[in-house]
């Protein structure tokens, strides 16, 4: 088997010219019935929702894919803005959409928005975003980079299916414009857009609209992502964009600027926007977003956001969000007909997608914390870090005691401050209304058994009640 190729490059400089050449505008088409291949096994998974433009062009995109990858591979790119330092589940079908290309053998492109970012998309939004100082948005792209650089990893090593895979390189924006001086790159740029052109977009008329208008900032975003488009395809050959189905505007930009700077053709590819339970998009802006990175999002939180997912959505997501092919996904929903109460389609979802995004530790801590929390498994308790526990128990406090001779059921939730002090407290015990790794006691009085109190791990999981958790790490056993 020929391995993946990845590649990570941030920081490169080009110096080109631009080349006037013909201007042909192109309208949005619907994908035709004629495509095949690659494309047309994406759109039937859900994953590629349009293709812009589809026809009219010298070379139409089912072909520029499926007329010989191996010897004539494309370069796609998909752009992701480090407005926070994490990708989110919201960017996940993006991401999907390049992993399944470069699967087919196709280099893909995942383009960091370090310069972008200070500008701020305007697309799908109804107010302009909060400004972000350069150094939180150079933190962010760091960390975005290496977001992206360990899904790339993951994805080659947990997911690889033998064939030869194209390349998946990490770029950053902010390479190609920090040098740029701003009436230079005008004067270079700016007489190729029309301002009726610009205007037209449908992003654009929608925030004019609003309240709050729009800046001159973000209704200039949409020139650099063309600039980023042309750049690319000077560069890099790169001759098809991917993006979410609200960056169409900005995909028509990019087409429009290199097809009247060099006569060629290039492309769009959208994929559709998750939304939650009440339409709204998933992300940072809308307060819902399940981040990628652990420290903001654990593996638990995220098996558990694809496991709570509804039989009317678990077959779509199935399609969408992984790389099963579609019999078996038809095998899967088939036995779900006959066994609802297994949730086995939400769990080969939740699994999947856990272990793409965390990697089979990931996936492992994730059925831990599931086991422990949900099934109150005492195996479980003992195999899990205190990483863990802080992750499934967030709001639990974390105490570490030492572990006096004689210490009692009762001395133990007064120094974990668990209950209060004096008879009430007491009587919470004797009630039944306290647990130790997830075995009532009701004798205040019981001294504690390591093995049976104390985990093998040296920690015990206090519940004060049906939700108030509280964490001992026990010293020198």
């Amino acid at each position: 088997m020929a391995a993946p190729i990845f590649r990570c490059c941030s920081w490169v400089r080009w110096s080109g010219t631009l080349n006037l050449s013909g201007f042909l505008p192109l309208g949005l088409r619907k994908a035709h019935s004629g495509a095949h291949g690659l494309l047309a096994a994406q759109k039937a998974r859900g994953l590629f929702k349009d293709f812009f433009p589809e026809r009219g062009t010298k070379i139409e995109l089912p072909e520029l894919f499926d007329r010989g990858t191996a010897s004539f591979p494309q370069t796609i790119y998909c752009g992701f803005d480090p407005t926070a330092d994490s990708l989110h589940v919201g960017h996940l079908l993006a991401l999907l959409g390049l992993f399944h290309l470069q699967r087919a053998g196709h280099n893909v492109i995942a383009l960091v928005g370090g310069a972008t970012a200070r500008l701020g998309d305007p697309s799908g939004r109804t107010k302009e975003r909060e400004a972000l100082e350069t150094e939180s948005v150079q933190a962010n792209a760091r960390a975005l980079r290496l977001g992206l650089e360990a899904l790339a990893a993951n994805h080659q090593q947990l997911f690889s299916d033998g064939r030869s895979w194209g390349s998946f390189t990490v770029l950053d924006n902010s390479a190609w414009y920090q040098k740029q001086h701003l009436v230079d790159f005008l004067a270079a740029v700016g007489g190729h857009f029309r301002m009726g052109t610009l205007l037209s977009r449908q992003s654009v008329q929608m925030r004019l609209k609003s309240p709050e208008g729009m800046s001159l900032a973000e209704f200039f975003y949409q020139v650099l992502q063309a600039y980023d488009f042309y750049y690319l395809f000077q560069r890099y050959g790169c001759r098809v964009q991917l993006g979410g189905s609200d960056q169409l505007g900005n995909i028509m930009s990019g087409y429009e600027f290199i097809h009247k700077l060099t006569g060629e053709d290039v492309f769009g590819i959208t994929v559709p926007l998750i939304t939650s339970t009440t339409g709204a998009k998933l992300g940072k802006s809308a307060g819902n977003a399940v981040w990628l990175n652990r420290d903001k999002t654990s593996p638990f939180e995220l098996y558990q956001f694809f496991v709570r997912q509804p039989d009317h959505s678990v077959e779509r997501y199935l399609k969408l969000f992984t790389f099963l092919p579609l019999p078996e996904i038809d095998r899967i929903m088939q036995l779900h007909v006959k066994e609802p109460e297994w949730r086995g389609p939400q769990k080969r979802l939740a699994a999947e997608v856990t272990k793409l995004v965390h990697g089979r530790e990931g996936l492992d801590s994730a059925k831990r914390c599931t086991q422990a929390l949900y099934h109150s498994s005492i195996d479980a308790l003992e195999d899990m870090s205190d990483q863990e526990l802080k992750e499934l128990f967030k709001e639990a406090p974390f105490s570490e005691l030492v572990l006096d001779p004689g210490t009692s059921v009762l001395d133990t939730c007064r120094k974990a401050n668990a209950i209060p002090d004096g008879p009430r407290g007491y009587r919470m015990i004797t009630e039944g209304g306290v647990s130790i790794n997830h075995q009532q006691v009701t004798n205040p009085e019981s001294v504690l058994i390591v093995g049976q109190h104390i985990l093998k791990n040296g920690l015990s999981l206090l519940k004060i009640g049906k939700r108030n958790f509280y964490i001992i790490k026990w010293l020198q056993l």
